[in-house]
């Protein structure tokens, strides 16, 4: 009993541990005209970038200080919401009955980051920059048009899994999208760019690394479902598996830099 009560102390105390360095990255506020970060010291830090024979550089805000900072800044914030999700994840898989509330993490942070990328995810689109709802949407910029499809998948999937997590949606189906937004997402990754960037071939590895973790996740997470389905028990170890690749998901999200 005493090992069982420490180990779920020290869950808890990770928890908050995690949970305090996302507060203090939302802080900066995007209150700048066309929603642009208050960078701060981020654009004193970010002031040079070496430029190979060849090699594209953009003269807007892809690939400037701010732009940067901005982006850099977004994927850090994703990452502790993603870091929340698997250890909200790890603890159902580690049978941690008590944190009975820790399974509505997963849904309040995928809530809480599509609600985020839908609304900052790009600094010149709607509702924050000057490019329209049906421009941001319908326009020819496929980066942004990704960005706002994966915020709304999130929000989606998110209060699927929340309805269903509260014993309002109890078919097994509705377990299906949460590992197939994770597929999906990996998918896109391979062919996310973020134009004419200077660390274009950096960008491309982070989201090569991410997508391959989100696939295997996704996949684990459907192999246990039909597991669970056929025995009524989920194997430990491919819950574990999608767990902490989560983690690791969340981690590459925080080292993300370009």
């Amino acid at each position: 009993m005493i090992d069982r009560q420490l180990q779920q102390m020290r869950f808890l105390a990770l928890l908050i541990a995690c949970s305090m360095p996302l507060i203090v990255d939302l802080v900066p506020l995007y209150a700048q005209h066309g929603g642009q970060a208050q960078v701060g010291h981020y654009e004193a830090a970010v002031v040079d970038h070496d430029h190979h024979a060849g090699e594209a550089v953009s003269d807007g805000w892809e690939g400037s200080a701010a732009g940067i900072a901005y982006s850099e800044r977004n994927h850090h914030i994703a990452g502790w919401c993603v870091l929340l999700m698997g250890l909200a994840e790890l603890s159902h898989a580690m049978r941690i009955s008590s944190f009975g509330w820790a399974r509505l993490l997963l849904p309040a942070a995928m809530l809480f980051s599509g609600v985020f990328v839908v609304i900052w995810s790009d600094h010149e689109a709607w509702p924050i920059g000057s490019l329209s709802l049906t421009e941001t949407l319908f326009g020819h910029d496929h980066e942004i048009v990704q960005h706002k499809f994966f915020g709304l998948l999130a929000l989606v999937v998110g209060s699927v899994e929340l309805f269903r997590r509260l014993g309002h949606l109890g078919h097994m189906g509705w377990a299906i999208p949460l590992p197939l937004m994770a597929i999906v997402g990996g998918l896109m990754l391979f062919g996310h760019s973020h134009g004419v960037h200077p660390s274009a071939q950096k960008i491309a590895l982070h989201h090569t690394v991410m997508g391959a973790m989100a696939i295997t996740a996704g996949s684990s997470k459907l192999v246990s479902g039909w597991r669970r389905s056929e025995s009524r028990t989920a194997p430990f170890r491919w819950e574990l598996l999608w767990a902490g690749l989560i983690l690791f998901i969340g981690a590459q999200l925080l080292i993300y830099s370009e």
